[in-house]
């Protein structure tokens, strides 16, 4: 499954988190569109704004084949497990974000939890930002700053109120944007989950179901073994 494939590993904001960025991921997408296709779909969570259905893990295993050497590279991370993955699909309109979606988010406040980020949609589809918070200078958030950043973000949040329903789309008056990855077809980021991230979604575009014609992503999340 490595064939083809083009890695970088990108650094962005005060703290230099990586984040690798790896074009042609799998030599036939179309065979995970095809696949994305047969499943169905709902919701998942309180924090997706979208439906997702489970990767055959069959799939995953393939998917991931070769990327050992980059993740400890990059990551520092040289054994590791997968915690869950999804055939994701972007589907809650602008208006119909709840507050906790119109804010940047972490997946887990463990630097050792790694997002893999598959983008499969073929159209100009957005991407994946990642943010910076203005009062505390967090890029990335893990047990030890937990408590100051969300003691720092309900003060922002009481004094500025929160965002207008819609979808982030660059700096806010919380938030400032450091990184921008778009969304092109079979390129995949990786990305530790307790970094400020949020999907990058274009005004118009069309939140379609269909996973033919939809925003489809592969979610997958890695874990590093315990020592």
């Amino acid at each position: 499954m490595t064939t083809g494939r083009i890695i970088e590993v990108t650094r962005s904001g005060r703290e230099s988190q990586p984040v690798v960025v790896i074009e042609n991921f799998v030599p036939d997408p179309q065979a995970l569109i095809d696949d994305a296709c047969r499943h169905d779909y709902g919701p998942r969570g309180a924090y997706y704004p979208g439906i997702r259905a489970p990767v055959p893990p069959v799939l995953v295993r393939r998917f991931l084949d070769g990327l050992d050497a980059i993740i400890a590279e990059a990551f520092g991370i040289t054994s590791g497990h997968v915690l869950e993955a999804w055939y994701s699909l972007v589907t809650t309109p602008p208006a119909a974000l709840a507050p906790i979606q119109r804010l940047p988010h972490y997946d887990g406040l463990e630097p050792g939890r790694l997002a893999l980020l598959h983008y499969l949609g073929r159209e100009e589809q957005g991407g994946t930002a990642f943010y910076r918070h203005r009062s505390s200078g967090c890029e990335s958030v893990d047990a030890a700053r937990f408590p100051i950043y969300k003691e720092q973000l309900e003060a922002d949040v009481a004094r500025s109120g929160l965002p207008q329903a819609g979808y982030i789309a660059g700096d806010t008056p919380i938030f400032e944007r450091i990184a921008l990855h778009a969304a092109r077809f079979n390129r995949a980021i990786l990305y530790r989950g307790n970094t400020l991230h949020c999907a990058d979604i274009p005004g118009d575009l069309s939140l379609s179901a269909d996973p033919a014609r939809g925003r489809l992503t592969v979610n997958t999340f890695l874990m590093e073994d315990a020592a």
